[in-house]
Formats: structure tokens, sequence, C-alpha cells
């Protein structure tokens, strides 16, 4: 069956949902990769969860232009559903050695499946556009030569991967901006459904934060205590929701409905394939230091599996850094959509950083509740700002 284009009114169908769900599983298995957070484990952590980005990014473009629940694009898109399941699966090994097939290089092998798909489905989708299929074409090459180092570096390991999987990365970005300069970017169809894809993957991560307070509690949930940590965490979240969803998210769907032509399709690359990235690190970040938080708070009850009770210097960066990441990232998506960013908002972005090294002094439930105060004032102060 051919593939069926999108209307222009187009929105996200259950089917794309359900790939964010195997996208949001393969973060789970990025926040395991970081336990206990140490800085190299949280340098690895990003590097994947870049590149998983980049994979879930072209196909939120592509089910953009066509619906990828009909026919043969849902058969291509479940076989890349496969392909990013058995990649998250073995994350949590992608640097270190275990029993059967070698895992960074299974990982590579899926990744280059999980995109190779996508290029393929896009061009075949293309049909007809000449134009496109030649922006298409381009953008495989450039995809082609960054593979190369990401499977060099699976194969070699230790340090070299590492720094052939950064080479990849970059690669990859700089190669695509310089596609985008020369041939221009994908075009974007659907605002609507553009807006709303952003929206809904940034919610389900938002959910994962929520569930490793979970994991961290462990069998001492019931205690007063961690009832309490579990409860500032929460409300963490609650702010991040209210400062994006009540604020940024209809701002950014506005300032982008707006405009026409190529204007609009580098908005949407700028304002929501890149500037959402820092949303989505900041939120994981953000979930293993909450983690790690409850996990201390429950140490005395049985149910932690740390023994101290300040957070380590990579578990306090991962708790206020999360949030500062984040909070930076929903300016810059105002500042590359509505254009609308007032001094005052950078603010407690860089006060969540100013703070670390008092969090660092303070009991891990301490820096909770400070963290709580300030994401609290940030999206009170949103608030107020708005009604005026």
């Amino acid at each position: 069956m051919p593939p069926t284009p999108a209307a222009r009114d187009h929105r996200a169908v259950p089917f794309e949902i359900f790939f964010d769900l195997v996208f949001v599983f393969a973060l789970t298995r990025i926040m395991a990769l970081m336990q206990p957070p140490t800085g190299p484990a949280m340098a690895r952590a990003l590097l994947l969860l870049v590149l998983l980005w980049l994979a879930w990014s072209s196909y939120a473009w592509l089910g953009n232009q066509t619906r990828l629940d009909v026919g043969g694009v849902r058969a291509g898109v479940l076989v890349a559903m496969a392909a990013l399941f058995i990649a998250a699966l073995v994350m949590p090994r992608s640097w270190t050695p275990a029993p059967g097939l070698d895992a960074p290089v299974l990982l590579a092998l899926a990744y280059i499946l999980l995109r190779s798909v996508h290029l393929a489905l896009y061009h075949w989708v293309a049909a007809g556009q000449p134009d496109l299929r030649r922006r298409i074409r381009l953008f495989a090459t450039v995809s082609l030569v960054s593979w190369a180092p990401l499977l060099l570096g699976a194969l070699l390991g230790g340090t070299a991967q590492a720094v052939l999987w950064v080479v990849a990365f970059v690669v990859e970005v700089v190669g695509q901006r310089l596609s985008y300069a020369l041939r221009g970017g994908w075009p974007l169809h659907s605002v609507a459904h553009f807006a709303e894809r952003h929206g809904l993957v940034l919610i389900i991560a938002l959910g994962e934060s929520l569930a490793a307070a979970g994991v961290g509690a462990g069998r001492a949930v019931t205690a007063p205590p961690v009832l309490g940590a579990a409860l500032l965490g929460l409300t963490v979240v609650v702010c991040l929701w209210s400062l994006y969803f009540d604020r940024a998210a209809p701002a950014g769907a506005r300032a982008l409905g707006a405009a026409t032509g190529g204007r609009r399709d580098r908005m949407a690359a700028d304002a929501y394939s890149q500037a959402h990235l820092l949303l989505i690190v900041g939120v994981i970040y953000l979930a293993c230091g909450v983690e790690e938080v409850l996990a201390q708070v429950a140490e005395p009850y049985g149910g932690g599996h740390h023994g101290r009770r300040e957070l380590s210097w990579p578990a306090a960066f991962a708790l206020y850094g999360g949030v500062a990441i984040f909070l930076a990232g929903r300016l810059l998506f105002l500042r590359l959509s509505a254009g609308s960013v007032r001094p005052v908002q950078l603010v407690p972005a860089g006060a969540a950083l100013a703070l670390l090294p008092v969090a660092r002094l303070l009991p891990a439930a301490g820096a909770l509740v400070l963290l709580t105060l300030l994401v609290a004032a940030a999206a009170g102060y949103e608030r107020l700002a708005r009604a005026r």
C-alpha cells in the first residue's frame, strides 16, 4: 500500500505514541546507565541521549509528512521500533563487557538500522518531489559518513569508543546543518502535529522522573520522610510541566503557525528539533537526581542503597543541573519561536547552578527542598507575569 500523505490538520495518532513509548523505554535504560551517578556515566548517558534524540526527531519529521500507521510505512516503522528496542536493551552495557553478543556493536548496528529505515521510508514518501529526494540523499550521505566512526568505536571499545562516538555525533550534526544550508531542511507539513508530538514526548519523559522516585524509594516507600521527599519530587515536576505547557508551548505553537515558508521550516528545526533536546536532557538528569535523593532518604529504613546523607557532586549536578538545563532549554525554545525572553527569566537557571555548592553541603532531602522552592518561585513568577 503506498504512503498516505498527512493532512494539513493532521494530529498525532496512537501508533506514534506507541513509538514514543519505546523511545521512553530507551530513556529508562539510559537512566540505568547513570546509576550510581558518576561523571563518566553521565557523559556517556548524554552522548547516547543525543544520538537517540536525533533518531526520534527524524521520525517526528517523517510522521509530519505521511501517516505512520498505514500500509508499508507502518511496517517499516515497526522494524524501526524493533531496532530501537534492541538498542535500548543493551544501552546499560554499552561500555562494559557482558556475556553474549558484543553490546556496543549490537547498539551501533541497531542504531544504524533505525536511521536507515527512516531514510528509506522518507525517500519512498517523497516520490514525485525531486527536490526533497535530493535533500534526502544528501542527508543520507552525511549519515553514512557518521556511521563509520560509530561502528569503529563500538569495535574498539574503551576511550576510543567514547571519542569516536562523539566524532559520529559531530559529523552528523555539522553535516546536517551544512546540508540544510545547501539544500534546505525537511519541509513542515502540519504545525499542530509537530507541536503536539514534541509536547507528548516531553510529558512522557516527565512521567519517567516520577517513576524514578519509586525506584529510589524501594521498599521504604511508606516511611514518612520518604513520602515527603517523593512529594517534593512531584512538586518539582509539576512546576516544570507548568513552565512549559502553560506558557512556552502555546506561545511556540502560535509562532510556528504564524510563520511561513522556509522561516517556518527553520523554526521547527531549531525551536523544536534542537531546543527540545535540552528539555529532555534536563528531565532525564533531574530524574537521576531525584532517584538518588530518594535512595538516600530511604537508606535508614532499609529501602535505599547508599550510606551517605549528602549528595555526591555528580548527583547534585544531575538534580540542580538538570533543572538548569531544562529552564535554559525552555528559554531557548521561546527565543527561537516566539522571540520573547526577558532577562529576569534567566535568573532561575543561573540560580540553580549557583546553588550547586550549597546543595552539595546539605542533606539530600534538604537539597531537594531548596530546589523545590527555587522551581516553585520560578513557576509562580511566570504565572504572575502572565496574569498582568
